[in-house]
């Protein structure tokens, strides 16, 4: 069964019907899950920040996610994030598959095995063969939209720089991030990636770039035009989400 889990501007996920909601009792917490069917396959939905949203970045409870979802039969994991660019290249509204990551943030409970010696194997962060399916399904709308004159900017592949939170970056930050070869800036999907990797889960990200990094233009970041683009953009997402569900 595919698991969604979705950030800001996905808190609420569209499309899924015979929803059943409800409190997941795990060893780490409680967690609110949305059990329902997406062109009639079954699928579980977690609002990343907590229902209503309430939790910042470095407040998530990510054991207990990880664990709800793995508790159901979850076996493999899409994660959604609104992302900032820190390659110029990357207008907001792009869309990107990241397929490397590096971590930024500290004091976060990151991982399961705290009372044992456990070491996973984590060169790439993120599962290949879900990647390729999010790939695929992608490319099928994208051929769909360019017959119909539509703009649909992907990139399937980037580095994912997950930074502490909960504020934005500085300019100098975002150099640092570019330096470092990160494409992309967001603050959650670390521990959530090494988490679902140690439950032997399947786990791919789809970023929406909703702003240009700090100090990439001499502007300041406008979070009302975060929000716009946060409108569209996760249109597109859920029609990713119908493409890869829905039968051939």
């Amino acid at each position: 069964m595919l698991g969604i889990i979705g950030g800001t501007g996905f808190g609420d996920f569209a499309g899924l019907s015979k929803i059943h909601a409800e409190m997941i009792n795990t060893s780490y917490g409680e967690v609110y899950v949305e059990q329902g069917e997406l062109a009639g396959e079954a699928l579980a939905f977690i609002p990343r920040h907590g229902h209503p949203p309430q939790f910042p970045p470095h407040k998530i409870n990510y054991r207990a996610n990880i664990a709800a979802l793995a508790q159901l039969g979850v076996d493999q994991i899409l994660a959604i994030t609104a992302v900032g660019s820190v390659d110029p290249r990357l207008a907001p509204g792009a869309l990107v598959l990241p397929d490397q990551l590096i971590d930024y943030t500290w004091g976060r409970e990151h991982t399961f095995f705290d009372a044992e010696l456990e070491h996973i194997e984590f060169s790439y962060p993120y599962t290949q063969s879900l990647r390729q399916q999010v790939i695929d399904a992608t490319q099928r709308l994208m051929a769909q939209a360019e017959a119909q004159a539509l703009a649909f900017d992907f990139h399937p592949r980037g580095v994912y720089g997950c930074t502490q939170g909960p504020r934005l970056e500085t300019a100098a930050e975002i150099d640092r991030l570019a330096r470092d070869g990160c494409t992309i800036v967001g603050m959650t999907a670390m521990p959530e990636a090494a988490l679902a990797r140690e439950k032997g889960l399947d786990y791919a990200g789809l970023s929406l770039v909703v702003n240009a990094g700090a100090g990439i233009n001499d502007a300041l970041i406008d979070l009302d035009g975060i929000h716009a683009v946060m409108s569209a953009g996760m249109g597109q997402v859920r029609q990713i989400l119908h493409e890869i569900i829905r039968p051939a």
